[in-house]
């Protein structure tokens, strides 16, 4: 894998509608704990939507047979979104080192700054990633 990392301040930015799908009571589906909360946009989703938006900011510059994984969230969430309201997530690499990437983060919506703060990817050849986790798999059986 040939990898040449892109300079810092590539931006992207991305929208989400919140719906009842991406509220704090559709976790409970996997994890009962969350059953009953309010219907506010779930930080679960909101980490997942800020690494979707990272995803893409990177993933026309990455090599054939590559992807980025996620391996540091360290993100606010400190205003609650309704259903109906849109989010919005912008992204910047701030710093990109080997194979490390890091964006600093700021989501809004139509009323707030709902979260801020910072996430790192690496870069990974996606097939040989894929013979490491069978091989994790393999083992533990």
């Amino acid at each position: 894998m040939t990898w040449t990392a892109p300079k810092p301040g590539l931006t992207h930015t991305s929208r989400l509608l919140v719906d009842d799908d991406l509220t704090v009571p559709a976790v409970s589906d996997a994890l009962p704990g969350f059953a009953g909360m309010p219907r506010v946009f779930a930080t679960a989703y909101l980490v997942a939507f800020v690494e979707n938006t990272c995803i893409e900011a990177v993933a026309s510059l990455l090599p054939e047979g590559s992807k980025t994984v996620g391996t540091h969230v360290d993100l606010s969430h400190s205003a609650a979104t309704p259903v109906g309201m849109e989010v919005t997530a912008f992204v910047e690499l701030v710093e990109a080192e080997g194979r490390r990437l890091r964006f600093a983060v700021e989501c809004r919506d139509a009323q707030d700054v709902i979260s801020s703060g910072h996430h790192e990817r690496h870069v990974i050849d996606a097939s040989k990633f894929d013979d490491r986790m069978a091989a994790k798999a393999a083992a533990a059986r």
